[in-house]
């Protein structure tokens, strides 16, 4: 049996506002191997940053709190660690790279500051061993002249130049969890395409864990060995990406996969999800999909319990009743 590098049980991650708590995450539980690509999708507000951040420990207080669960990586709790011990998980263990390098990192320390600090932090090596292991990492996530950037201030790199860079630091401390939260949003289609083969060679290089935070199926589909849907806090189907795309058992997850645009076949209108996510703090009774699922039921009243209807494939809806007696499958790949 492969122990799982990361394994979160029962996450719970709410904010206490004035009009009511959020459920932002909800008794979220998976597992990552090392090696292994999990994709985190689903439309915005759904929890999937918020489950992010806190695997690090990083949800914005007062409002926000972890209530409830585990996140176990290495089989440490990282719930039950003090703050100092996070600063040295944070970048050593788990690197995180975020969804915008143009606020990523500072502008007024160059380069070579900043990537020698996050070094010395979590590697403990003389300072000219740091300078060998920027210039290393640099060179690993393809930015040329290495030495020469590491003299210069983020405003004078490209947007991609700084994504780069971000992932450098990853490379530089050995972190064995990657998590990358929409890395790819500001780039253009081509350096697009380069930096997904830069963070498959990063995920391979290390043999980390990754989670990979995204809008996009087409990269899922690319990118992921396993993906997880999100609505409303919770994940409503967790599969491997094959039998996603394949075999979608739960109606959101297929509603999402029939908005996409195809090359390969005519199409008159896109489909479209009628209506909008619900509010966190005032999440309907019942399945929280149900007031925009077109095969509702009476059933739908009660929340869903998650069940496995074939290995390795999980979902969190009424009309699928189990491997004996599972509904069709969509087959809209």
């Amino acid at each position: 049996m492969v122990t799982a590098l990361l394994s979160v049980e029962e996450l719970k991650t709410y904010f206490f506002t004035r009009r009511g708590v959020a459920k932002a995450v909800d008794g979220v539980s998976f597992a990552l191997r090392r090696g292994e690509t999990l994709g985190l999708v689903g439309e915005s507000g759904c929890g999937k940053s918020v489950t992010c951040l806190s695997i690090l420990r990083l949800v914005p207080q007062p409002a926000g709190r972890i209530v409830g669960g585990k996140i176990l990586l290495e089989g440490e709790n990282l719930l039950e660690k003090s703050e100092t011990e996070m600063r040295r998980i944070r970048g050593g263990k788990v690197a995180m790279i975020p969804q915008s390098p143009m606020t990523a990192l500072d502008p007024v320390f160059s380069i070579w500051s900043q990537l020698s600090e996050t070094i010395k932090r979590h590697q403990k090596m003389p300072g000219k061993g740091v300078w060998e292991t920027a210039v290393t990492s640099l060179r690993e996530v393809k930015i040329p002249s290495p030495e020469v950037r590491l003299r210069s201030y983020p405003h004078q790199l490209s947007g991609g130049m700084r994504q780069r860079v971000i992932g450098a630091m990853a490379l530089a401390c050995q972190a064995s969890l990657i998590i990358a939260d929409e890395p790819t949003t500001a780039l253009d289609v081509t350096i697009q395409a380069q930096y997904l083969s830069l963070l498959r060679r990063m995920r391979d290089h290390l043999h980390a864990g990754m989670i990979f935070v995204t809008h996009d199926l087409g990269i899922v589909k690319r990118m992921c060995d396993r993906v997880a849907v999100m609505y409303a806090g919770k994940i409503v189907e967790e599969a491997p990406v094959k039998a996603i795309f394949q075999s979608p058992q739960h109606p959101y997850t297929m509603a999402l996969i029939k908005s996409v645009p195809r090359l390969d076949t005519k199409v008159g209108r896109l489909a479209s999800i009628e209506g909008h996510p619900p509010p966190l703090f005032d999440l309907p009774a019942g399945c929280a999909f149900r007031p925009r699922c077109s095969e509702a039921t009476e059933a739908c009243d009660v929340i869903p319990l998650r069940q496995e209807i074939e290995q390795g494939h999980w979902v969190s809806c009424h009309l699928v009743r189990g491997t004996g007696d599972k509904r069709r499958y969509a087959n809209i790949a």
